[in-house]
């Protein structure tokens, strides 16, 4: 693609040991004047193969998922800013989309977009799971009209202006397998509790049973995972242990201090 295609706007991506993914990632989004990875420590060689793709890679150790991606949004050349995870992609049909819709855009007021995202779970897509079908995520932002939530996980982008909608998803290539999603959630679940640790939450770990079920039939029935069949099954109740999990670690974290470093240092986390 010649110079005089690309737009001005920076793609920015957060990444450690994503070798096998960040290529596909990278070259999704061919308009961007600027893509820039921002790699926390990564083994496989994933800043070698992003730089392959036409990628800048920064170095930076872990700060969290908040502070990390609001960290990354400086490093960028350009203000507008597309931020994806190396296991998202944008869809042909968005690229067109947002060639045709970014101009305007990127010339308003504006403070940003919404995306549309469609999950890939054990090799298909979802079609029903509603927070795997046309999940809205903010993605697309001007960066001082926007700033990303600073907290360790679950982060979210907070507008400070007026948003448009992007009708074309693009695309999660949820983990590959069920032993990847549960090293996943192990770290997850890790920065979460040390989140409430901080704002020193209440441990109700009676809560567990009923935190379970409510979970499994919230994603179960009302978010009709049961109509995607095995998978919807499998992951509403990946889901629901989730929620009891974090719980119990947090537990752990008040019983047993000292296990925090610990599990730091089995998940590859800084203390």
């Amino acid at each position: 693609m010649s110079s005089s295609e690309l737009l001005p706007l920076t793609l920015i991506v957060i990444a450690r040991d994503e070798a096998a993914v960040i290529g596909r990632c990278l070259d999704s989004v061919p308009f961007a004047a600027e893509k820039i990875v921002v790699d926390s420590g990564s083994t496989d060689g994933t800043p070698e193969v992003a730089a392959k793709h036409g990628a800048r890679v920064v170095h930076q150790p872990w700060l969290g998922f908040g502070p990390q991606r609001n960290f990354a949004s400086t490093q960028a050349r350009h203000d507008w800013i597309l931020m994806l995870d190396a296991d998202e992609s944008l869809s042909p049909a968005l690229v067109e989309e947002m060639r045709a819709r970014l101009p305007q855009l990127m010339a308003s007021d504006a403070a940003g977009a919404i995306l549309r995202r469609q999950t890939w779970y054990m090799g298909a897509p979802m079609r029903w799971y509603r927070p795997m079908v046309g999940e809205k995520l903010g993605r697309l932002y001007h960066r001082g009209r926007a700033r990303w939530t600073d907290v360790r996980v679950h982060e979210s982008l907070k507008f400070d202006g007026p948003t448009v909608t992007f009708r074309a998803p693009f695309v999660h290539h949820h983990n590959p397998t069920l032993a990847h999603r549960q090293l996943k959630i192990l770290r997850y679940s890790e920065l979460k509790a040390r989140d409430w640790l901080d704002r020193n939450r209440p441990v109700r770990l009676w809560t567990c049973p009923l935190v379970f079920i409510a979970a499994f039939l919230k994603d179960y029935v009302l978010r009709l995972g049961i109509l995607d069949g095995g998978r919807g099954f499998v992951v509403s109740q990946v889901a629901a242990s989730y929620a009891v999990y974090k719980r119990m670690r947090y537990y752990e974290m008040h019983r047993n201090p000292a296990s925090r470093e610990l599990a730091g240092k089995l998940l590859g986390l800084d203390p």
